[in-house]
């Protein structure tokens, strides 16, 4: 074994240690998410489809200009309703047949919508209402939102204010995204697929991976001595 084999062989083995635990979490947390069809973790299944916006008359509503971004004619589980998005990211929905402002979704409004937004017969276990300044870590975002669990773990999210279906999360969704902050070494917003941690330790991988390779096929290209 040569001087620059044998360097090159304390390094790979010394790179083999540092990353050891980063590659055997890459390895089991892409285990876990690949175990189950992406649709089966977000729930398609469970979502009912609406009945289409009936074909009568409505009224469109005259927004402030300048302020509106969009305006969409949805349809919601509690009825047709005009959605007002605005430049500032704000929601707001609008009666179609008066134009007027649809207030806030009660309780049991937010209950309603999720049986009709769901398919299934599970019972509801429990409602809770978040602002949009601290929206829960599986929602994403920053949306007041009445979050409707079942007893099957499936979780609603209802826009307190439009009363759209803004997320379905399931409870392998929630397992999926445990595993995904750990794959991308995130977990605090599991969202940052950038940072200085990863591209470290994926650089090293990478370094020791080859080196590996080298060193493998160093070993196994040389010619044997002749006893």
């Amino acid at each position: 074994m040569t001087i620059a084999h044998r360097k090159l062989l304390r390094w790979h083995v010394w790179l083999g240690w540092l990353v050891g635990v980063p590659l055997v979490l890459w390895t089991v947390t892409g285990l876990v998410m690949v175990a189950r069809p992406i649709d089966e973790v977000r729930g398609t299944a469970l979502r009912a489809e609406l009945p289409p916006l009936p074909a009568t008359a409505v009224m469109a509503p005259l927004p402030e200009p300048g302020d509106v971004d969009s305006l969409t004619l949805r349809q919601t589980a509690l009825g047709p309703r005009w959605i007002v998005a605005g430049r500032d990211e704000s929601r707001r929905a609008l009666d179609p047949r008066s134009g007027l402002a649809v207030p806030p979704l009660t309780r049991a409004q937010a209950e309603a919508a999720a049986r009709a937004y769901r398919q299934g017969k599970a019972r509801i276990v429990s409602t809770r209402l978040t602002p949009a300044d601290r929206p829960p870590l599986d929602l994403r975002q920053m949306r007041p939102a009445w979050g409707v669990t079942f007893s099957d773990g499936a979780r609603f999210y209802i826009d307190a204010d439009t009363g759209e279906l803004i997320a379905v999360r399931t409870r392998f969704w929630r397992v999926f995204d445990v595993m995904w902050g750990l794959h991308i070494m995130d977990l605090q917003t599991r969202e940052d697929t950038h940072h200085p941690i990863l591209i470290l330790f994926a650089a090293l991988a990478t370094i020791g991976t080859v080196l590996g390779c080298v060193v493998m096929f160093s070993r196994y290209s040389r010619p044997r001595r002749r006893s």
